[in-house]
């Protein structure tokens, strides 16, 4: 029997119905609109799509956005000069700076000068460090977006054998990390594999739940899980085009083969994918909230 499809697309939908109701009380009793402003630097195609989906998202949920978008030859001097002009205003309460930066600015620099208070993409090294201690943070979005695909669809977490594929900052290292903690969507016990992993496909078969994040299409295959298995594929390649121009993509998983063993199975597109943005936009409510000291 073919596999339940976890559907990213309806899970966002219903966190940003919830996202309206939070954003229309914080306007109405207390008077705050959540602000976010994403900064984009040069003209990357996949950066201009992504940075557009947000402010488009912010927008239908009542959420102040503002996007800056600066040259591809602005010196890391100036992005710093402006990061810090936002970390000043009162109005912004998120700062995104859309990745990746040109080669001649040190991405570190300017992740590490976002306010932590205001680091609603959760990279910046306190609310890394909180995440890891299980403290009040802003969790990055990919993550923590995958922790509510997992709770929402009532999968077991608790006891349950995770195997992460993957040990990159913004995916494998974290869902790693939250899924051992105490926690909704968590305390199960992890293994973290990687390109240096012997017989990845042995560690993969004991999984109860599998999260692939490795950029390889279809690298996952049948064989390498067991019956019964819920998968979480974030992987997003290109495989090809359409005749009309249209990407063509898969996971990293080989979903028609993998889709009759698992129990549960994110789609790609679909899956992982519309989660990122809509927890980017719940970081904001809740940065928000804690400028205003309601949480």
């Amino acid at each position: 029997m073919s596999a339940k499809i976890i559907s990213g697309t309806e899970v966002a939908k219903a966190i940003r119905e919830e996202l309206k109701v939070e954003v229309t009380e914080l306007v109405e009793k207390h008077g705050i609109t959540p602000g976010l402003v994403t900064i984009l630097v040069g003209e990357d195609p996949a950066s201009q799509s992504y940075v557009a989906a947000k402010n488009k998202t912010a927008h239908a949920l009542g959420i102040h956005s503002e996007q800056v978008t600066l040259a591809a030859d602005t010196t890391e001097a100036d992005l710093l000069t402006l990061v810090d002009k936002y970390n000043k205003d009162a109005k912004i309460h998120g700062i995104l700076v859309q990745l990746p930066l040109p080669k001649h600015i040190n991405e570190a620099n300017v992740l590490y000068a976002i306010n932590p208070d205001k680091d609603v993409d959760g990279f910046h090294p306190v609310n890394v460090g909180k995440m890891v201690l299980g403290e009040q943070c802003f969790l990055p979005c990919t993550p923590h977006g995958i922790l509510e695909l997992l709770v929402r669809s009532g999968v077991q977490t608790s006891g349950a054998e995770v195997v992460v594929i993957g040990r990159s900052n913004i995916v494998g290292k974290p869902i790693a990390n939250l899924m051992l903690q105490k926690r909704a969507g968590g305390n199960a016990t992890v293994t973290l594999c990687h390109t240096r992993t012997k017989d990845m496909a042995a560690h993969c078969r004991r999984a109860d739940i599998l999260i692939a994040a490795v950029g390889v299409p279809k690298m996952v295959t049948a064989d390498m899980v067991k019956e019964g298995v819920a998968i979480i594929d974030v992987g997003v390649n290109r495989i090809g085009m359409t005749e009309a121009g249209k990407a063509i993509l898969a996971g990293d998983v080989d979903f028609e083969s993998v889709k009759e063993k698992a129990s549960c199975i994110t789609p790609v597109p679909g899956g992982v994918g519309p989660m990122t943005i809509t927890m980017l936009m719940k970081n904001t409510v809740q940065a928000a909230k804690i400028a205003a000291k309601l949480i």
